[in-house]
């Protein structure tokens, strides 16, 4: 059936409760382009990995290895982060920590050549961030760990390989080893360096090791990832090797293994060898992976071991559904690693200890109340800004920062950032939306239109766009609860089965029980720009055409939203087309009763500095049109978020093929504030306006199906519009 049922969904049991006894919100976002010195070339790509807290929690310091430098950041407001600049590493950094007034960062030095390897440990001060002492590593360092009492430093010399030579697999030499360095007031001593080797441990490749990540506990232990050995290994406080064990595999169900423009966790996946990256002890008596996978696997998930490598917890697909359900799911990672578990970090707040798992791809953070190692129990799901790599708890400040590695400044699209996220005893900001609770599993995104329910309190339809091009569907949404719940999805099909070649923008009702949808055209791609008419159960009963004397000068900006003024359906056109004046688009309309085009009028757009100015969506509403026009611009580029309107009365469509009568509009609401209620970046595809019967405005914006994208989509109400 196209229609999934859900008439028991709210009663089913929860992933996680809507309270914690401890709640983490988002309390400020900081660019890493804030660090780059004046005059310096801010299109360059930088970047935020690894991330660690000074000892007294007002100080941060992040990897950016794109640029070359550390990036420090104080925190002694967290809500307004200010940036204490850059440091040149003459590298690429990998990890830095801070031991009192001394940075320490593992800096890969290596020029390309994967069989000669090469890395630095610097040492900083970190008041004057000038580099006091350097030690040749012998290898390439990736991660480096802190022992709790500040006696020592571990480093993982990882001398990775080169994914593009045959299949990227080991082995392949030279072997990496780990790195004791003991820290003597504040010092180091570089013939006091301790290397410990991993070869022949590992049951797979093992004359090729490959430290990945590593940790110390309070007993002075460390432990280290091998993460294509797919093993785990336990090195004494004397820097013996004193157990290891494989990380095992795990078998999944019900998850989506096909890159195929749908999600359907419908899949099976077996034997899939966790090949853990991020690791951390919890207490000396367990550790906690998770696991990202490499080039053999990845389970998509998390793990807690006993220190002898029996299994105590595997999150088995319980994260990945976890991050489905608020719409992070990376759909073209399907066949590959999912929403890819990059690292751990724990902490405990206010007595409880938690675990926080770090999504890579779903740029999302699970939290876990990790009381009971056996049974942890998920509380929270964090928006994470794109691509996060690092995370670090500050407790004593109630604090967990994040950083995210990608930078998609040079394509136009966000920086990459440090998020700052408090505890707390309120509600959870985040997520706005989820199909929680749904059976089975709705997964969903890149919701691009969306109408309210004429009877129904509360209730909403959404259309997902051509990111999900493979099944483009209308999703029920219930916006009576915090978060809203999607409830339902009712694929759109055509003889039988999903209807391809659509591009969602836009959906109203017809008054009827069923919905007129409008899809976006490209020609490059064989998509018309058409209006469908679905019953109930998304088929499609009547596709409607451009009238021919419009198609020729249509671009791939085109149908982006409709609202029903009875028998008419009034049409916006994203951006200008080849006939339209300088600056204007068009709003066409449509009688559904006589079946023809009655013309169409000119809106005229604002303008600003930056990018190309558009329409997004367009209801009907109490005798007016109401519209929303973006800038197509992100973060603190972005200037122009508004709702317009434009009264029924002045629209009176005149033929396509003379001139268009220009229409009157008065902007009723500025919605910049409102995107950054999160404490997140500015995002620039609000995409949906809806009004209800009683006259609130709800608002959704699309996330682009978690691709280039933070994945994150808001769905709140501004109230009744003035």
């Amino acid at each position: 059936m196209n229609k999934i049922a859900l008439t028991s969904v709210l009663a089913l049991a929860t992933a996680f409760p809507a309270f914690a006894d401890t709640t983490f919100n988002r309390i400020a976002s900081f660019a890493t382009t804030e660090n780059m010195a004046e005059g310096e070339d801010r299109t360059v790509a930088s970047s935020a990995e690894i991330i660690s807290v000074s000892d007294d929690g007002m100080t941060l310091v992040y990897s950016d290895s794109p640029h070359g430098v550390l990036g420090f950041v104080d925190i002694t407001d967290p809500a307004a982060p200010a940036p204490l600049g850059n440091v040149a590493m003459e590298g690429e950094p990998t990890t830095a920590v801070i031991i009192g007034k001394r940075v320490f960062v593992g800096v890969d030095t290596t020029d390309g050549n994967f069989t000669a390897p090469s890395g630095a440990l610097r040492m900083l001060d970190l008041d004057s961030e000038e580099v006091l002492e350097s030690c040749d590593l012998g290898g390439q360092p990736d991660s480096v760990a802190k022992a709790p009492d500040g006696s020592f430093l571990a480093i993982a010399i990882e001398n990775q390989r080169d994914e593009d030579l045959g299949d990227g697999g080991l082995p392949q030499m030279p072997a990496g080893f780990v790195v004791k360095l003991p820290i003597n007031n504040g010092a180091i001593d570089c013939a006091d360096m301790q290397r410990i080797e991993m070869s022949g441990l590992a049951d797979i490749a093992p004359e090729d090791p490959e430290p990945e990540y590593v940790d110390v506990n309070e007993a002075g232990e460390i432990v280290v990832t091998l993460q294509e050995n797919n093993h785990i290994v336990v090195i004494d406080d004397q820097g013996a090797v004193s157990g290891h064990f494989s990380a095992g595999t795990v078998s999944l169900t019900a998850v989506d293994t096909q890159d195929d423009g749908a999600l359907h966790f419908t899949d099976d996946a077996r034997d899939l060898p966790r090949e853990p990256d991020g690791v951390q002890w919890l207490g000396n008596d367990y550790i906690v992976t998770a696991n990202e996978g490499d080039w053999k696997g990845g389970s998509r998930g998390w793990t807690i071991f006993d220190r002898n490598g029996g299994v105590v917890y595997d999150s088995g697909n319980s994260f990945e559904h976890a991050v489905a359900m608020i719409g992070h799911y990376p759909d073209k990672r399907s066949d590959a690693k999912g929403s890819e578990p990059e690292t751990i970090e724990i902490g405990t707040f206010d007595g409880t200890p938690y675990v926080f798992v770090v999504s890579e791809r779903g740029s999302v953070v699970g939290v876990y109340d990790v009381t009971d190692p056996a049974a942890p129990v998920l509380t929270q799901m964090l928006p994470s800004g794109i691509s996060p790599e690092g995370a670090v708890a500050i407790p004593s400040r109630n604090l967990m920062v994040t950083a995210n590695e990608a930078d998609l400044g040079e394509d136009g699209g966000a920086r990459a950032h440090v998020m700052v996220f408090q505890a707390g005893d309120g509600p959870a900001t985040y997520p706005m939306l989820t199909s929680e609770g749904s059976d089975p599993l709705i997964g969903w995104g890149a919701l691009s239109g969306m109408v309210a329910d004429e009877n129904v309190a509360g209730r909403f339809y959404a259309v997902s766009d051509s990111a999900y091009y493979a099944e483009p569907a209308i999703f029920t949404i219930d916006a009576t609860e915090m978060p809203a719940r999607i409830i339902g999805k009712t694929v759109v099909s055509r003889d039988g089965a999903a209807a391809h070649k659509l591009d969602l923008e836009g959906i109203t009702t017809d008054g009827k029980g069923g919905f007129w949808l409008a899809s976006e055209g490209d020609a490059a791609k064989l998509i018309p720009n058409a209006l469908y008419h679905v019953n109930a159960d998304g088929v499609i009963m009547e596709e409607v055409g451009l009238p021919p004397s419009i198609v020729a000068g249509a671009t791939r900006s085109g149908l982006e939203g409709v609202g029903r003024d009875g028998d008419t359906l009034w049409v916006a056109v994203q951006r200008e087309w080849a006939d339209d004046a300088e600056g204007h688009v068009k709003l066409l309309a449509y009688d559904t009763d006589a079946e023809d085009w009655l013309g169409g009028v000119s809106y005229p757009l604002e303008t600003t500095d930056q990018g190309w100015v558009g329409l997004s969506e367009i209801t009907i509403h109490n005798g007016n049109a109401y519209v929303l026009e973006r800038d197509n611009l992100i973060d603190e580029a972005a200037k122009l978020k508004v709702i317009t309107r434009v009264s029924l009365a002045d629209m009176q469509p005149a033929p396509l093929t003379e001139k268009l009568p220009v229409m009157p509009k008065e902007i009723v609401h500025d919605l910049i504030s409102d995107l950054g209620r999160t404490n997140g970046y500015v995002v620039d595809k609000v995409e949906s306006l809806a009004i209800t019967p009683e006259g609130d405005a709800w608002i959704v914006t699309d996330n682009d199906g978690v691709d280039d994208s933070s994945g994150e989509t808001l769905f709140f109400t501004i109230g009744k519009l003035n």
